[in-house]
């Protein structure tokens, strides 16, 4: 039959060597077919089905888990990793890719509509204790699929950590509590804060947005799915987890983890020099002492300059504050934006 459609084709015009890969099939093998009088496809293929195909119960398996209203609106990039953190294996990624392109589930699995794409507003600090961002992050416990959750809170001006506390689960209640303790340990009046974060629960629940709206604060929201709308959380907690100290085996207890989360937040704000703010410490940001470290810094330099001018072919490095930070802006420079880097 593959040969009768190739000579069919041959006979309106088309080339032999296209007409042929169209069919899957080299220019060769058809003069073979065709020295052995066969017009029909020769090619076997496979006598039996693979060693690792899932079964029916397993594939029924990654439905359910995709359409749980808990995993229905992630990918399985996001899917898999999570399943792991719970210590659970369904099947590999693109075996999941596959399952849902075969059932025709790629697209939104939800009965709901999808969420908007509209980017969330531009905020811009020019100052300490005008836009502060936050998130949860996981910490290991000794439990198999269980974890102490790490809040974190970051003024996006300063890059200073603000806030932070270790709980056994998420939860609206202890955001709100992190938040207020966070504002009376730095003196400071909440009203006209911006608050921004990911869409979480514990982001969104009552007791956090209630709390706000007493205190004046103005709540900010990523899109759904979308860490880039997030990257000053994102930048602290890679900071994090690439810390030389950074737990690799799961943590005894609470405590412990309080207390290296605490060790952490020191370093980060009173040694850390973030290269976002001209490599200065968030600390030294926030309270003032930037202007003047830089100005020295400055000065240094041009000291070295006028000592040996001809190892100098411009102007000497940028030792200028950097001004004003924006969250989400509107307008994307065209190479990688650096500024939430820690």
């Amino acid at each position: 039959m593959s040969l009768k459609l190739l000579d069919e084709a041959l006979a309106a015009g088309a080339r032999q060597a296209p007409a042929c890969a169209i069919l899957g099939l080299s220019t060769r093998t058809v003069q073979r077919w065709s020295e052995q009088g066969d017009s029909g496809d020769r090619r076997d293929g496979p006598r039996q089905d693979p060693a690792n195909k899932l079964t029916t119960g397993e594939r029924q398996q990654v439905l359910e888990v995709v359409n749980a209203p808990e995993y229905r609106d992630l990918s399985p990039k996001q899917i898999v990793p999570r399943l792991a953190d719970l210590g659970t294996y369904v099947a590999s990624e693109s075996t999941f890719y596959r399952v849902l392109r075969e059932e025709g589930q790629l697209a939104h699995r939800q009965a709901s509509r999808p969420a908007s794409a509209q980017r969330p507003r531009e905020w811009v600090a020019s100052g300490p204790a005008e836009v502060w961002s936050w998130d949860i992050t996981y910490l290991r416990s000794p439990i198999r699929g269980q974890f102490y959750y790490l809040y974190l809170i970051t003024d996006v001006w300063s890059r200073k950590i603000t806030g932070w506390a270790v709980h056994t689960e998420e939860s609206a209640d202890y955001a709100s509590e992190l938040f207020c303790k966070a504002c009376v340990e730095l003196d400071l009046d909440p009203d006209g804060i911006v608050l921004h974060s990911d869409n979480g629960g514990p982001m969104k629940g009552s007791t956090m947005l209630a709390t706000l709206q007493r205190l004046g604060v103005v709540a900010s929201f990523s899109r759904p799915r979308v860490s880039d709308d997030n990257p000053y959380s994102e930048a602290l907690f890679r900071t994090l987890k690439y810390r030389p100290n950074y737990p690799t085996r799961p943590l005894a207890s609470i405590e412990e983890a309080g207390a290296w989360v605490e060790g952490f937040v020191t370093w980060y704000n009173t040694e850390h020099r973030h290269s976002a703010i001209r490599f200065v410490t968030p600390d030294d940001r926030h309270f003032g002492r930037e202007a003047a470290i830089l100005e020295n810094r400055d000065r240094v330099y041009q000291r070295a300059r006028r000592r040996r001018p001809e190892r100098w072919t411009g102007a000497t490095r940028n030792w200028t504050p950097i001004g004003d930070v924006h969250l989400n802006p509107e307008s994307r420079p065209a190479r990688r934006d650096k500024s939430a880097e820690a």
